[in-house]
Formats: structure tokens, C-alpha cells, sequence
């Protein structure tokens, strides 16, 4: 069985504060032109996406430089609702994939008004022990592991670890599952929206 885990891509998708909005625009009809047709505008970290280590580190590697392999692998997930900084003591297991989900339930609230606000985050002693091991993807379901100054992207970007962001339906897929992600194949990318699925 297959598992949705990508946020829908709608007007009513939040975009990070600052960024701006989603643009959808009507460019043909079927009444009128023969065919429908969009033009869509979007951030490269809008809905459920992937950071590259070239998002924050001016040398990192860019998205496009890393084997489509790497974006297909066993995840573990963990559950640290309720948990506003997630610290060793909540990695009741050992990490034995090259893939760490952290389920929060936070992308729960994209659409309340307070979802950039009070949001869970990775501690560095998490991230430090992360860059350690043989794990090479992150992933949350919130918009963000960390808050400004982005220390734990930092972290795990200076091991090459890829960081997903804004998962949905985490409680779906139990403590294990294999992990489909399918970014845009943007050249010199620091980051693309991605399609991410799992296999229970």
C-alpha cells in the first residue's frame, strides 16, 4: 500500500513568511483555446519540498548533484508529538536507515493562523548525532526543523543530509515504511517541491 505524504498545492497552501504567494493562472480553456492549460508560480521551498545544502551553504551541493538514488530509502519515523524541541531522549531507537522522519502533527495547523509560530523543533544535540551517522535525509512535518539562525540545517547540511519539510499524514505509515521522494530536476536547485510517498 501507498501513502500520501505531500501537502496539497492550492491557493490555500501557506507559503513562509516573506515568500511570496502562489500564482495560478489560467493560460488556455477547452471552450476557447481547444485544451486547458496553467501557468503556476511557486518558491522552490513552498508545500512539501526538499532543501539542498545549497540552500545555506554558499559552496554546498546543489540539488541536481546528488544521485536519484539517494532520494529512494528505508525510513524510520519517530513520534515526538506534544515534544517542542526534540532531544536525544526521543530517539527511543536506534537509527539503522538512511532515512529519519519526525512526526509532530504540526502541518496539521498550515491552515490556522498560528502555523508559523510555537512550531516544533530539532535540537543540535539531535542534529549533531544525525551528522553522525549513516542517515541522509531528514524529514518533519513542519515547515521547518529549526528556527533562525537555522543551526541544525546548518548541522546536517554540512554532512550532505537532505532536509524534507512540510510532510503530511505521518500517522498513517507507523514506525516504518520505504520512502519515494520525487523533487523537480531543477538545475543548480538550492531546494524543489517535491512529490513524497511511502510503501507500508
Amino acid at each position: 500500500m501507498y501513502i500520501d505524504l505531500t501537502m496539497e498545492i492550492s491557493d490555500k497552501t501557506p507559503p513562509f513568511p516573506g515568500d511570496p504567494k502562489l500564482e495560478l493562472k489560467t493560460l488556455a480553456t477547452i471552450f476557447k483555446d481547444g485544451c486547458n492549460e496553467k501557468r503556476v508560480s511557486f518558491n522552490t521551498h513552498f508545500s512539501t519540498h526538499i532543501d539542498a545544502p545549497f540552500h545555506m551553504l554558499e559552496d554546498g551541493r546543489k540539488l541536481d548533484e546528488f544521485p536519484i538514488e539517494t532520494f529512494i530509502g528505508d525510513a524510520q519515523i519517530f513520534d515526538v508529538r506534544e515534544t517542542s524541541e526534540i532531544k536525544l531522549s526521543n530517539l527511543t531507537n536506534r537509527i539503522q536507515v538512511p532515512v529519519v522522519l519526525f512526526r509532530t502533527d504540526h502541518t496539521k495547523k498550515a491552515l490556522q493562523p498560528d502555523f508559523f509560530r510555537n512550531n516544533p523543533v530539532i535540537s543540535s544535540e539531535v542534529a549533531n548525532k544525525l551528522a553522525a551517522s549513516s542517515v541522509k535525509i531528514v524529514g518533519i512535518d513542519s515547515f521547518t526543523p529549526d528556527n533562525y539562525p537555522y543551526t541544525v540545517h546548518k548541522i546536517l547540511f554540512k554532512k550532505n543530509i537532505l532536509i524534507v519539510e512540510n510532510l503530511v499524514n505521518l500517522e498513517a505509515i507507523g514506525s516504518r515504511c520505504k520512502l519515494f521522494i520525487a523533487p523537480l530536476n531543477l538545475k543548480n536547485a538550492d531546494g524543489a517541491p517535491a512529490r513524497v510517498f511511502a510503501q507500508v
